[in-house]
């Protein structure tokens, strides 16, 4: 089963992962250390890595198709500032962040990731750091369910520690208005471009009907009221009828496991799930505009969700801040 993945890896590494013409950011941790995001940083000291990230994907993908969906959230939430801080557990002296708002009954994936750090320290100890990770297998996660791919730049650095306060305020909540988003984007550098581009992430997984409940009350934002789709309301209120906090949805009604533009189209139709889906055709002309864009053309909306993610990815850690590489995706080095 090994070495089904690893050819896959091979074949789809082949055909998807072509190189990228985009400049590396560079962001100090301390006043004598700069970080560089490269290309191939693993070439010699872990050639092993990329096929191994692949081949756990590729099997958690295959058990589980929602997980593609989920291991590219983790990256989402991990990346206003990429640096695994997302995966730390608690301990006496901080709460992590998975039990912030936006995190807690959301995120899951962990133990993929807990099963790739484990054969990395095994081939390569103390060498590919968890923010990496989390950057390769949303890669993988994207191409495995049939999107394009791209060559990840590496050389994050594992935070020491997380901060829950700074999750719960930075991370966009699903009832967000445009100027929120944007607000939210805007704040780490990313433009309102990046911010309907990235929302096509929704094309894939699910939600709880708790997060959406404003659609289902029709309390959702007024802009909405155009492109308010009573029979998909209806569908939700009759499936949401029971537990909101157990019950789940596809974000993408038509296609929920397949990477392409039917968000997009599902926003025109309005069947967009969550509020601040739905606002990107109802609340600002600018993000309809991109939105018919993708529409129109899937190929556009690929290659530009390909860039903002490589953008995203290159969010660091605020200068003066440490980092180090973690043999233990849940735990400090000095923790372990």
């Amino acid at each position: 089963m090994a070495m089904l993945y690893f050819g896959l890896y091979l074949l789809f590494s082949s055909l998807a992962f072509a190189r990228v013409s985009t400049t590396s950011n560079e962001e100090c941790f301390d006043g004598s250390t700069s970080l560089v995001l490269t290309f191939d940083l693993y070439q010699n000291s872990c050639p092993e890595a990329e096929p191994i990230v692949f081949s756990w994907v590729a099997k958690s993908v295959s058990d589980d198709p929602r997980m593609a969906a989920s291991l590219l959230r983790l990256h989402f939430h991990d990346c206003f500032g990429c640096d695994a801080s997302v995966l730390l557990d608690d301990t006496p002296t901080f709460t992590g962040e998975k039990t912030a708002a936006p995190n807690l009954n959301s995120l899951r994936g962990f133990e993929v990731i807990d099963a790739i750090k484990n054969d990395l320290e095994y081939f390569c100890p103390e060498t590919v750091s968890c923010a990496d990770i989390l950057a390769i297998a949303a890669r993988d996660s994207v191409v495995l369910s049939g999107g394009k791919g791209w060559e990840v730049q590496m050389g994050r650095k594992d935070s020491l520690s997380a901060n829950k306060t700074a999750a719960n305020n930075n991370i966009p909540a699903p009832n967000s208005d445009v100027p929120t988003l944007v607000s939210k984007f805007q704040n780490v550098g990313l433009s309102l471009e990046d911010m309907v581009t990235l929302s096509g992430a929704h094309t894939l997984g699910k939600a709880r009907c708790a997060t959406f409940s404003s659609r289902l009350n029709g309390n959702s934002n007024a802009n909405e009221a155009p492109d308010i789709n009573l029979e998909f309301i209806q569908s939700l209120q009759q499936l949401c009828s029971g537990d909101a906090n157990a019950t789940l949805a596809n974000l993408d009604v038509k296609t929920p496991s397949a990477f392409d533009n039917q968000y997009y189209m599902n926003l025109l139709s309005g069947e967009g799930l969550l509020t601040s889906d739905q606002v990107l055709v109802s609340g600002d002309g600018r993000t309809r505009e991109l939105v018919e864009t993708y529409v129109d053309d899937q190929a556009v909306f690929l290659e530009d969700f390909k860039n903002a993610m490589l953008r995203m990815g290159s969010i660091l850690p605020a200068a003066g801040e440490s980092g180090e590489i973690r043999r233990n995706c849940r735990a400090a080095n000095q923790i372990n």
